[in-house]
């Protein structure tokens, strides 16, 4: 965590988690970046990589947190469909 006083410049991961058909995570941004995510549209893999977002092949950008735009919810299949 970052220093009192002191603005957040990482990115936090969640731990995943799952229901029948998909793995879940969320990723939050420093606030600071929420500028860049963009307000018209999910976010292709190459939009969300470009924000630095690290992660393994086939995450979705699938839902926009409208209260907490610097908040990314991810999610991708459980197994091949």
């Amino acid at each position: 965590l970052g220093r009192p006083g002191m603005p957040e410049t990482s990115i936090h991961y969640s731990d995943k988690y799952y229901d029948d058909k998909y793995e879940y995570r969320h990723v939050i941004l420093p606030p600071e970046m929420a500028q860049s995510v963009p307000k018209t549209h999910l976010m292709s893999e190459t939009e969300w990589r470009n924000l630095g977002v690290q992660q393994s092949l086939g995450w979705e950008h699938y839902m926009v947190h409208s209260p907490e735009p610097h908040v990314l919810l991810f999610r991708k299949p459980t197994k091949a469909i």
